[in-house]
């Protein structure tokens, strides 16, 4: 995998993503919990970050800058998910005012709730990241 080929695929998935996160918020008017704050704040910088990576020719932002932002995303919402479906008490829950990480909005299928949405979004980014990362330290 190239790096503009592993950059452009993060890319989509963080823009269609951070779409999405606004879409529930701005038009669906469900207001984020803190989790999904902390989510956002390492989802939004990776839509502005890898267009400019790929306009000035940079493939060190993969091991810099963008392998922090979705370890950060994927560790938030790996918790937020554990909090979500129950797996660790709500007393653990970083939410005590405004909106409640534990709330159930939307659920596709069943099961499919925003934080399980946004695991399975970093989850990808990470992937794409780490396969681009080992391919290029063979290299």
């Amino acid at each position: 995998m190239n790096a503009r080929n592993a950059a452009l695929s993060i890319w989509i998935l963080s823009f269609v993503a951070s779409l999405g996160s606004l879409f529930f918020s701005q038009v669906m008017k469900l207001a984020p919990c803190e989790l999904c704050w902390y989510q956002r704040i390492a989802l939004f910088p990776i839509v502005i970050l890898l267009p400019i990576a790929l306009l000035k020719n940079e493939i060190e932002v993969f091991g810099k800058y963008l392998t922090a932002l979705i370890l950060a995303g994927t560790s938030f919402s790996a918790y937020h998910n554990l909090l979500y479906y129950e797996f660790i008490p709500k007393t653990l829950s970083p939410c005590r005012e405004g909106a409640s990480c534990t709330e159930r909005h939307i659920e596709f299928f069943g099961f499919i709730g925003i934080p399980l949405m946004s695991l399975v979004t970093f989850a990808f980014m990470l992937v794409v990241c780490a396969l681009f990362l080992c391919r290029n330290r063979k290299q």
